[in-house]
């Protein structure tokens, strides 16, 4: 398998301390972003929220939906997810899904540069699980509205957790 290799800064505002590389390999196109980021920048570049006077790395949310329908629907899942992502501001970078038969629960992850939103449903029981943890910019509280009106639970939960609250 022949590897290439393209190293690019188009994406990267012009500053002198950040590099951005990008490898693809083989057929499928397999991508790796790196950033160099020197130690003099890091702190700025950490992405870390402020809010409440707190400072912390991201709001985790876990979200339990209840007597929720569309639960078996490969595409209405894959749709909501991406709705959420781009609701609450984040930015898409993978996103993966497999339906497991015969019970036609589908797990997904949606990987984002702000981190990750995940999915797990049991259609059996009219269930879902869904995670979403968001640093930076986005708003993982934006993703309840699209998982509400998409799959319409009789009952949704949400506990949420705040990641790296500094001391």
């Amino acid at each position: 398998m022949e590897k290439r290799c393209r190293f690019s800064l188009a994406a990267l505002p012009e500053d002198d301390h950040t590099s951005r590389r990008a490898c693809h390999a083989g057929p499928a196109s397999l991508r790796a972003t790196v950033y160099a980021v020197a130690n003099d920048q890091t702190e700025a570049a950490d992405h870390f929220v402020e809010r409440d006077g707190l400072r912390f790395a991201g709001t985790h949310l876990i979200i339990d939906l209840w007597n929720a329908s569309h639960l078996d629907n490969v595409d209405i899942v894959e749709g909501a997810l991406r709705a959420a992502v781009i609701a609450a501001g984040a930015t898409l970078l993978k996103l993966d899904l497999h339906r497991f038969s015969p019970s036609g629960g589908i797990t997904s992850v949606a990987v984002l540069a702000e981190s990750h939103v995940t999915i797990h449903t049991w259609p059996e029981r009219s269930y879902a699980a869904v995670d979403v943890f968001m640093c930076g910019n986005a708003n993982p509280h934006k993703t309840i509205n699209v998982l509400r009106s998409t799959f319409r639970p009789k009952m949704l939960t949400v506990s949420e957790h705040r990641r790296g609250v500094v001391p």
